[in-house]
């Protein structure tokens, strides 16, 4: 495999060092260096649910359990699998917690360096460039459970601290990367949601500084804020920055709320192909504004348990990757494994660590507890009369980002309920021995998982006929 070249941004779009246009079309590793309840099958937050499973599991369980995840999540035939899609990039999630921990801020972790070293190198062995996402910071950059947040508020942008750590962290992947084209650039936020917007403009000028002076060459990939969907703060720099791409997420609604059926009605609103674009467009004004390249950095539906629905939310898919190729646009899908909502493959329903879990995620979906693909069916007999009390004594209140229902939601399903079924899930792994804790992390290896085929069906016939780098 010949060997990557450097990208950079010329203008509207990204570039090799031959000046060949480069489209990136790629998929998201969300849920290995930064699990999310949704992929992996807890409740609540990653932090939690790692305390609560080394009290319950002991300590040489937990750890055989999560070294052999590490590599059993991803490995040699995943990135094989992913170059035979005709993808060309992994934007690979991580957690600050791999690299430094809370009571040693700015002690580096060199194994967790090594780990992300190890799929970089992987990936670049089968022709994939990488682009490194900080999923979760310390504090946590928004509201909810993917940055690894127990609670409801974004404490990252209040603290002095936090963001001092972040910066020194960028500090050190840019003295590892600088040399290392494979790495097509860094995304240093994931989904921020700082309700002035003043402190996040701020932040990225003092990051960007920061990395520039160690790494000139790489590209950065900046989030816009209110979970990457809302650009108006750049707006108020004279230039966007150098060789930096802004990247927004399109995840349409019908592929994500309680739709049934594509085209047709969500929310009250008839979406059609129409609407999906207007969307898009909507969504990266401020980069055909400013003349700069495109990148989604998350999009794509869920594919709830009814199989009936999957031929409408990939024909929503399919809409999408052609309103991106019309656009010009890199993507990146979410997600590529997880245990069945989203991924490309999944872990097998019969798996043991399936089996082991299996009581909670029954629960989980009775309570509502997941936020992405979950229901809240079997909870309106709490939340009616709560968000009535609301709507009766504080019709004005909207929290940021989106106001008072999505946060009941919030404090009462992804917090609330959480919090005790947190403790039933870890409670499955007691007594657990250390061989069963290898053999239930071993579920998640490629050739243990399950191919959701429609969904690479779909991708091969939109990707193999069309080479990733164009003319």
């Amino acid at each position: 495999m010949p060997a990557l070249e450097w990208l950079h941004v010329d203008g509207d779009r990204l570039a090799d060092e031959r000046g060949r246009t480069v489209v990136l079309r790629g998929v998201g590793l969300g849920g290995w260096m930064n699990m999310e309840n949704f992929i992996t099958g807890y409740p609540g937050s990653e932090r939690e649910i790692r305390r609560l499973l080394r009290a319950a599991m002991g300590e040489a369980a937990y750890d055989a359990f999560f070294d052999t995840f590490l590599t059993a999540f991803f490995d040699e035939a995943d990135a094989r699998h992913l170059a035979s899609l005709g993808l060309n990039s992994v934007r690979i999630p991580v957690n600050y917690r791999h690299f430094e921990d809370d009571d040693r801020p700015m002690a580096w972790k060199e194994d967790g360096f090594a780990a992300l070293d190890r799929v970089i190198t992987l990936l670049a062995r089968h022709g994939i460039y990488s682009i490194i996402d900080l999923h979760a910071l310390p504090g946590a950059q928004n509201q909810h459970w993917h940055s690894d947040n127990p609670t409801h508020r974004a404490e990252f942008w209040t603290h002095r601290h936090f963001q001092d750590r972040v910066v020194a962290l960028w500090e050190q992947l840019a003295e590892r990367y600088r040399d290392r084209p494979e790495v097509a650039g860094y995304n240093p936020v994931n989904e921020p949601s700082e309700s002035t917007g003043e402190v996040l403009l701020a932040f990225y000028e003092r990051l960007e500084r920061a990395i520039r002076a160690i790494d000139p060459r790489h590209v950065l990939f900046l989030d816009g804020n209110r979970y990457s969907t809302d650009f108006s703060l750049f707006a108020r720099r004279a230039e966007p920055l150098p060789n930096t791409v802004y990247t927004a997420h399109d995840y349409a609604l019908p592929g994500i709320m309680g739709a049934s059926a594509y085209p047709g009605v969500t929310r009250g609103e008839y979406v059609d192909r129409s609407v999906v674009e207007q969307t898009f467009l909507r969504r990266t004004a401020y980069m055909r504004e400013t003349g700069t390249p495109v990148w989604i950095g998350e999009f794509g539906p869920v594919y709830p348990a009814d199989r009936a629905q999957d031929g409408w939310r990939l024909a929503l898919l399919s809409d999408q990757l052609e309103i991106y190729r019309e656009h010009g646009a890199s993507w990146s899908l979410w997600t590529y494994k997880d245990i069945g909502l989203q991924g490309l493959v999944h872990a097998a329903p019969d798996s043991p660590y399936l089996e082991r879990i299996r009581p909670a995620l029954e629960q989980k979906a009775r309570l509502g507890v997941d936020s992405w693909g979950g229901s809240d069916a079997g909870v309106r007999d709490v939340l009616d009369p709560i968000e009535a009390l609301f709507e009766r004594e504080f019709p004005d209140y909207a929290p940021y980002p989106w106001g008072h229902r999505p946060h009941i939601a919030v404090l009462v399903r992804h917090i609330l309920l959480a919090e005790p079924l947190a403790e039933r899930f870890a409670a499955l792994f007691e007594g657990i021995s250390v061989e069963e804790a290898v053999e239930a992390a071993r579920s998640f290896r490629f050739d243990r998982s399950v191919e959701r085929t429609a969904l690479s069906a779909v991708l091969r016939a939109h990707l193999l006929d069309r080479p990733p780098v164009g003319p």
